[in-house]
């Protein structure tokens, strides 16, 4: 420290004197100049900063400047030249400080504001980084392995319930509730009266009610008061849960945020797993909530109490060299912790080692997994409703359910190839004597052609839905004097599966189908199966035998992806397709024809039965606004109705802006919901303040010429003719699931492929969720096509 402050007094002959030990000198000043100076030392920094002895000469400029800088022109007669020209220096130095606001000045120079990078969060990074890793080109676990090493968080579970303390009415008396007896209460009372469950219409809502009792009256035990159902007035706990609602919907924008920091949160400790060294994301890593079971169609267990998933039900599913997830439920612990790796061959087929590189385009011979879900599961829990397994897996985008479509779709493309094998099976075996071969190659055809299901045996407790080898004889309904069969019966999801078949028209086979049908069914009441001789694990035998790895389910994933590649437009056609909107409505006549054939449907729901009606309203009116303006033509300036100037919306759009407001304002639970009515009331004026500017839309504010008139004229052909596109696809559509397909059924790279030779972008027609979960289809070029792939032998 003394060194250092005496180096200003030392003469510059001194400092420089030790030559010899040039080298530690050199080195050692860097050092003792990076820390803060001593406070001795810096009493003095401002006046004389610390420099090398070399630059003392430059001492005389601060001095020159505080000089110039009182008064630059005073002197300015008397000093030399020499000196007026120095004096002119502090004043170029002067422009450092206008130069201040530089950002400002590189904005003006662009002509633009610029932006700043967006801040990307935590979710938002890893989710990110979740594209980067391309599976398939990474190479493949050991044999026999579906991964090496697996880590992750564990699962979040529900919180507990909190009472609200708001009694059940029982004969016209409030009766308090215990928390547990309240939950379940509160569950009946949160299910909508005009809902599929309790709905008269429904049909379900006495066995709903009988299930939900059942679970009820044991929590309620023997001596309660309440005693039977038909006596139990839910009202009060359903307004209390529609003030609830109201009160959400008023969330502010800080609640709001809140929120989501909180799921975010969550999805940070236990969204994400560790596969390999790679970060993958995890499904349903939380636990569903207590509730009662809906259902799909006439369920026998609807209405049954889905209890809570706690710890001691969950297993975990981890790497053996990794440490299990810790259990953050205090007390509690896993029901088990299993090390499953393994997958296993269930058709005895070989399974091909080997990178997949070149995969998309090439599509190599994929690896084998066996279908049981453990192995690619993080965890797995029992519920009770159908006392089975549910299990916690990856997300739809990781690589192994990746790997599992790719060798899905390699399959079907496996079968393109062996498909006249199997027909010719199956038509050798139509007029078998043996009646087992016949039923067999019956369902066989029933499978190519119908697209149906397997089907496979139900208990008690399940819905009542059939497939292919459990149809009944009351599914079939036979018209005298022709080859028409009805067939209808409930299916997967209890999906209607309602269609008249011409087995006369349908194929070549279609006859000697009919002919077997007819004798399969004589003599046998309704209820007996018109396939009594064979099963779905013997078919499946039967068409591995012909294949190896094929099974029923393969031709529905074949004849989808086949139908929509035949169903596309092909290059020639797809020139008379000039606009995006055109390409999209091709692509989704060809998606509806594949919807169809695998009967994939919906329910029009009120929201889209009321969107397509104001869609048909707005073609209306556009219709109606063209023909105004044809009878313009020709009128005398004074008979043209012109805009009234005045604009709705902006009006509307303060009231919406005074409501939200509300919202970000309201602190108790009256306030956030008298900001819920504001807001919806604000909405509703919004939405007829639109309506109302749209029908003035087609006016003019100013006397049009002819050509104005024209030229408006010609917009509004354009418009409707958007509009009647727009409008014929929903239409048609709306009863059809096309998603369905897309995301289970249809070859990714048939799309990818056709957009890229008709020149369509694939976002749109496969939102954000389908480009990452086909993330490995993407690369393809636009001359790939679904063709017939090679069968390994065993």
């Amino acid at each position: 420290m003394s060194d250092s402050s005496s180096d200003d007094d030392v003469p510059l002959s001194q400092l420089q004197a030790p030559a010899k030990p040039a080298a530690k000198p050199a080195a050692k000043p860097k050092p003792k100049k990076k820390p803060p100076p001593s406070p001795s030392s810096s009493d003095d920094s401002d006046d004389e900063p610390v420099k090398p002895p070399p630059k003392k000469r430059a001492k005389p400029k601060p001095k020159y400047k505080e000089s110039s800088d009182d008064d630059d022109s005073s002197d300015s007669d008397d000093e030399p030249i020499q000196k007026k020209r120095a004096a002119r220096k502090p004043a170029k130095r002067k422009a450092p400080a206008k130069k201040e606001p530089a950002p400002k000045r590189r904005k003006s120079s662009t002509g633009s504001t610029a932006r700043k990078p967006k801040q990307l969060t935590k979710v938002q990074r890893l989710e990110k980084a979740l594209g980067a890793f391309e599976w398939w080109n990474a190479p493949d676990p050991p044999e026999g392995k579906s991964w090496t090493t697996l880590e992750h968080a564990g699962v979040t579970f529900e919180p507990q319930y909190v009472p609200h303390n708001v009694p059940l009415v029982y004969e016209g008396q409030p009766v308090k509730l215990t928390p547990r007896q309240e939950e379940l209460a509160t569950f009946y009372a949160s299910m909508p009266e005009d809902g599929p469950q309790l709905s008269v219409k429904g049909g379900q809502r006495e066995i709903f009610q009988k299930n939900f009792w059942d679970d009820f009256s044991k929590a309620l035990g023997s001596s309660h008061t309440i005693k039977s159902f038909k006596g139990c007035d839910f009202t009060r706990i359903s307004e209390h849960l529609d003030r609830q609602k109201a009160i959400r919907r008023s969330a502010s924008d800080a609640e709001k945020k809140a929120t989501k920091e909180m799921k975010d949160k969550q999805l940070l400790k236990s969204g994400f797993a560790l596969l390999d060294g790679h970060v993958e994301k995890v499904g349903n890593f939380r636990m569903e909530p207590p509730s009662l079971f809906r259902g799909r169609g006439k369920h026998p267990r609807t209405g049954v109490v889905k209890q809570r998933t706690e710890p001691d039900r969950v297993a975990i599913n981890v790497g053996r060299d990794r440490a299990p997830p810790r259990c953050h439920e205090p007390g509690r612990s896993w029901s088990d912790v299993q090390h499953d790796d393994s997958w296993r061959r269930s058709d005895g087929v070989d399974a091909t080692r080997r990178h997949r590189r070149d995969a998309i385009a090439a599509t190599p011979s994929p690896r084998r997994h066996r279908r049981d879900a453990a192995h690619n599961a993080t965890a797995r829990r029992h519920e009770n409703v159908m006392s089975q397994n549910k299990y916690v897996m990856l997300a739809a985008n990781s690589s192994l359910k990746g790997k599992s479509d790719f060798n899905k779709f390699h399959k079907a493309m496996q079968l393109k190839g062996c498909i006249d094998k199997v027909r010719r099976d199956y038509q050798r075996h139509l007029d078998s004597s043996d009646r087992q071969l016949k039923q067999q190659a019956t369902t066989m055809w029933l499978i190519d052609v119908l697209a149906l299901r397997v089907g496979g045996e139900k208990n008690e407790d399940e819905a009542d839905t059939v497939g292919c080898c459990s149809l009944r004889v009351e599914h079939f309904t036979f018209h005298s004097g022709g080859k028409d069969v009805d067939l209808e019966f409930l299916g997967k999801d209890s999906i209607r599966f309602k269609q008249s078949i011409d087995f006369q028209n349908v194929d070549s086979n279609g006859p000697r189908v009919h002919a077997n049908l007819t004798q399969f069914c004589k003599g046998k009441s309704k209820n007996e199966q018109v396939f009594d001789l064979i099963t779905p694990t013997e078919l499946n035998k039967h068409l591995s035998s012909i294949m190896p790895g094929l099974t029923a389910k393969v031709f529905r994933t074949y004849n989808a992806s086949e139908t929509l590649q035949n169903q596309l437009p092909k290059a020639e056609d797809v020139k008379k397709l000039p606009t995006p909107q055109d390409k999209i409505v091709a692509y989704n006549e060809a998606n509806r024809t594949v919807a169809i054939l695998c009967n994939h449907q919906r329910t029009v729901s009120a929201a889209a039965a009321t969107g397509l009606e104001e869609k048909a309203d707005r073609l209306e009116q556009l219709k109606t606004q063209r023909r105004e303006l044809q009878s313009w033509k020709g009128l005398s300036s004074k008979k043209i109705p012109l805009h009234s100037g005045e604009d709705p919306s902006k009006k509307a759009a303060e009231l919406v802006d005074k409501a939200k407001q509300m919202k970000n304002d309201a602190k108790t639970a009256d306030e956030k919901v008298a900001a819920t009515k504001a807001y919806e009331s604000a909405m509703d004026k919004r939405r007829q303040a639109n309506k109302a500017k749209q029908a003035e839309a087609h006016k003019f504010k100013n006397t049009p010429d002819e050509d104005a008139i024209d030229k408006r004229i010609e917009m509004w052909t354009e418009k409707v003719k958007k509009m009647e596109v727009e409008l014929r696809n929903k239409e048609e559509n709306k009863e059809v699931s096309l998603g369905t397909s897309k995301a289970n059924y249809m070859d990714p790279r048939i799309t990818v492929a056709w957009c890229k030779r008709c020149d369509l972008e694939i976002s749109r027609l496969f939102p954000k969720t389908l480009k990452d979960k086909f993330n490995w289809a993407m690369g393809v070029d636009g001359d790939w096509r679904f063709e017939a792939a090679e069968v390994k032998k065993n």
